[in-house]
């Protein structure tokens, strides 16, 4: 007696079935579901110290963390028109302000994280020396060559180091000298690369480079105190969520924090 193959559409019913059934023995057998995920938005000069204190909190917890980083202005926009972000660390209370006021995050989850200093780096390499002042001539120290530094119209490095300027009486001359970048991390690069004389940004960006030195350090009075602000974006406290901005503001990552070079907020100087 002949036997014929199963009709296709038969065949796709039964594959859909089996499928069903997959899915739905996964959500009840332990570990047979896709690992928990956690989604942070933050600030660009965060990007080794966070990514290193992911690490520790997945291996204890098994919970995946996805990082995104950027500019603190870019990230709050992105999050501002509903970008799946968890949580958001900013490296200006500014921009943390402005998600509050939009009802973006929850604010009592907000916490000032960390603190760092603003400092001149220069190619390790560079005979360039410039003492911080007023009245110091630092167009003069860079000679025909440019100041790296973040657009202070929305960079949080920028914003800190245009009020240094200020402070100390010499955005005035300097402005028109200055080479404008979309983060800290790419004022960092133009000076690594030997593409400007010298540039604004953090201790921290300082020391992941062995191409630059630190050829200065602003006096923490000449600019508002550089805070890093978490938060968990509204709507999104899940337990997982929670989980890793207690781990986030605890002892465990704090140590980590601080083997990057960051301190907590009030204790820069």
């Amino acid at each position: 007696m002949a036997t014929h193959p199963p009709p296709p559409r038969l065949i796709a019913v039964l594959r859909r079935l089996c499928l069903g059934s997959l899915i739905a023995l996964g959500a009840v057998l332990p570990g047979a579901a896709q690992s928990q995920e956690v989604t942070i938005f933050a600030a660009a000069s965060t990007t080794g110290a966070l990514e290193d204190a992911a690490r520790v909190f997945e291996q204890a917890s098994g919970i995946r963390i996805r990082a995104v980083f950027a500019a603190s202005s870019t990230l709050a926009k992105q999050v501002a028109f509903g970008a799946p972000a968890d949580l958001y660390l900013s490296a200006s209370s500014r921009w943390m302000d402005y998600l509050e006021e939009r009802g973006r995050i929850a604010p009592e989850t907000r916490v000032d994280l960390l603190g760092n200093r603003l400092v001149l780096v220069v190619p390790v390499d560079s005979p360039l020396k410039f003492t911080i002042g007023a009245g110091e001539p630092l167009v003069q120290a860079l000679g025909d060559r440019r100041l790296a530094m973040g657009d202070p119209n929305h960079v949080p490095a920028g914003i800190y180091g245009k009020a240094a300027l200020q402070t100390l009486g010499l955005w005035s001359q300097t402005a028109k000298r200055v080479a404008f970048a979309s983060d800290v991390r790419a004022a960092l690069a133009l000076v690594d690369r030997g593409e400007a004389a010298a540039g604004l940004v953090y201790a921290t960006d300082a020391a992941i480079s062995a191409r630059v030195r630190i050829a200065a350090r602003f006096p923490p009075d000449s600019h508002p105190p550089i805070t890093y602000p978490l938060a968990v974006v509204a709507h999104q406290a899940r337990p997982e969520v929670l989980k890793f901005h207690r781990f986030l503001t605890g002892p465990e990552a704090g140590a980590v924090f601080r083997r990057h070079g960051f301190s907590r907020p009030g204790s820069e100087g």
